[in-house]
C-alpha cells in the first residue's frame, strides 16, 4: 500500500477505537447511578388473644401426710422380721413377730384364775342359799346371812376383774405381732431378730418408721400479702398448682392448695401454706424440694407478643406497630407475666395492631416499611403428668438373721 492508502484506514480506526471507548464510558457512568432505595421489608402479625392465668413461684419441700415410728406395744425378744427395707406396706400387714410364749403363759395365768374365782363364786353362792333357808327357821342370824351375801358380791367382782386379766392378757399375744398401722413406704429395720426390746409406751425402741406416698404434701411460704388474696380467693375454691423437682424443666406435677397456717411468722413476714399432690406412683418422697407455681389469678382474656417484639426504650417497654401506610409507629406497653412462650400484654396495644415480630432491627419510628403478614403461635402447652397404679403391698416374708 501507499502512504496515501494507509492514512485513510488508519484515520477510521482511531474513530471507531474512539466510539466503542465513549460506549464504555457511558454504559459505566449508567451503572454507578445509585437507584431509588425502597422500603426495608418486615413482617407483622395482630397480637395473639388467648385465656391465660398469672401464676406465682415459690420453691417449698415435701412432706408425708402421715408418718409413724412403729414400735411394740409390749416388750419382748423378736422372733422374726416379715418385710423387705423400703417395700410398700398395706395397713395391717405383718412387720415384726416377738416371742409369744412369755404373753401366752400370762393369759394362761389370768385363765386359771378365773377358773378360781368362778369356783369361789360358786361356793359363795351355795353357801348364801343355805344360810337363807336356816334364817327362816332362825338356825341363822341375819348378820350371818349378809356376811354370805357380800361373800357372793366379792366373788363376782373377782371373777369381772379375771375376765378383764384374761382380755388384757389377750391383747398381749396380739401385740406380739407388729403390723403397719398405715399404708405406705416402710424405712429399713432398726433392730434385728433376736434383740430384746422395750415396748408398751412413747419411749420404747423404734423398729421402723412408714411414711404414706400418696397424696403427698407440698410446704412452702408465702407473704402476708399474698396469703391475703388467696385467702380471699378461697371463697371460690382452692388454687391450682403445679409442680416440677431439680432436674425437670416442666412443671407437669399438679395438686391443689388445701391449707393456710394460722398465723403469720413475727420474725419473717411469712406464713406457711400446704398444697396436696397426687402421688400414686410413689416417685415423690417426703423431704424433695420442688418448684411450684401457684395461680395468682383466675383466667382472663389476655394479648400476647413474642417477646423479641418488645424494644426497651429507657424506663419504658415499647412495641413497634405499622400503619396502613407502611409507616411504623412505636407505642408504650404494660408487659405482664410469659404464657405459654409468649409475653402477655396489659395495656397499650389493640386486637388489630399490626405488630412487627421479624426484622425489627430494619424499622424505626416514622420510617416507611414494606410489612410482610406472619402469624404469631403459642407453645403448645404440656400435657399433664401421667396417671400411674399405686405400687402392689408387699407380701414376701423377710427373716433377718441377728447380729
Amino acid at each position: 500500500m501507499t502512504p496515501k492508502e494507509i492514512a485513510p484506514m488508519r484515520t477510521v480506526k482511531i474513530a471507531a477505537a474512539s466510539v466503542m471507548m465513549a460506549a464504555a464510558l457511558y454504559g459505566c457512568s449508567k451503572g454507578q447511578e445509585a437507584p431509588a432505595q425502597g422500603a426495608p421489608p418486615v413482617t407483622v402479625a395482630t397480637p395473639l388473644s388467648q385465656q391465660v392465668v398469672d401464676w406465682d413461684e415459690f420453691t417449698g419441700r415435701f412432706e408425708a401426710t402421715r408418718s409413724v415410728d412403729v414400735r411394740a406395744r409390749v416388750g419382748g425378744y423378736i422372733q422374726s422380721v416379715h418385710f423387705k427395707d423400703g417395700d410398700f406396706v398395706r395397713q395391717g400387714q405383718l412387720l415384726f413377730t416377738l416371742d409369744p410364749r412369755p404373753a401366752q403363759a400370762a393369759l394362761a395365768s389370768a385363765r386359771a384364775q378365773l377358773a378360781q374365782g368362778q369356783a369361789q363364786l360358786t361356793l359363795a353362792r351355795t353357801e348364801l342359799a343355805r344360810a337363807e333357808g336356816l334364817l327362816a327357821s332362825q338356825a341363822v342370824s341375819q348378820a350371818e346371812v349378809d356376811a354370805k351375801r357380800g361373800a357372793v358380791q366379792t366373788a363376782e367382782a373377782a371373777m369381772a376383774a379375771a375376765n378383764a386379766a384374761i382380755r388384757a392378757r389377750q391383747l398381749d399375744v396380739e401385740f406380739t405381732r407388729v403390723t403397719a398401722p398405715i399404708s405406705g413406704r416402710v424405712s429399713d429395720r432398726r433392730v434385728d431378730p433376736g434383740n430384746l426390746i422395750g415396748g408398751g409406751s412413747s419411749a420404747g425402741d423404734v423398729l421402723t418408721t412408714i411414711v404414706s406416698s400418696s397424696p403427698i404434701y407440698f410446704v412452702f411460704d408465702g407473704s402476708e400479702a399474698l396469703a391475703l388474696k388467696y385467702q380471699r380467693d378461697a371463697r371460690n375454691g382452692s388454687a391450682p398448682i403445679r409442680i416440677r423437682l431439680q432436674d425437670e424443666t416442666a412443671y407437669d406435677r399438679t395438686g391443689t392448695l388445701d391449707f393456710t397456717d394460722n398465723a403469720i411468722d413475727a420474725s419473717s413476714g411469712t406464713i406457711r401454706l400446704r398444697a396436696v399432690v397426687q402421688n400414686a406412683d410413689g416417685f415423690l418422697k417426703p423431704g424433695m424440694f420442688g418448684h411450684a407455681q401457684l395461680a395468682g389469678s383466675g383466667g382472663y382474656a389476655a394479648m400476647l407478643v413474642p417477646d423479641a417484639a418488645v424494644v426497651t426504650d429507657g424506663p419504658r417497654k415499647v412495641v413497634y406497630v405499622v400503619a396502613k401506610d407502611g409507616t411504623v409507629g412505636a407505642k408504650p406497653v404494660q408487659l405482664g407475666p410469659v404464657a405459654n412462650g409468649l409475653r402477655v400484654v396489659r395495656t397499650g396495644l389493640t386486637p388489630d395492631d399490626r405488630v412487627i415480630i421479624n426484622g425489627l432491627q430494619r424499622a424505626r419510628p416514622g420510617q416507611k416499611v414494606t410489612a410482610q403478614n406472619g402469624t404469631i403461635k403459642a407453645e403448645e402447652a404440656k400435657a399433664d403428668a401421667p396417671v400411674t397404679t399405686a405400687p402392689v403391698a408387699s407380701s414376701a416374708t423377710f427373716v433377718a438373721s441377728a447380729g
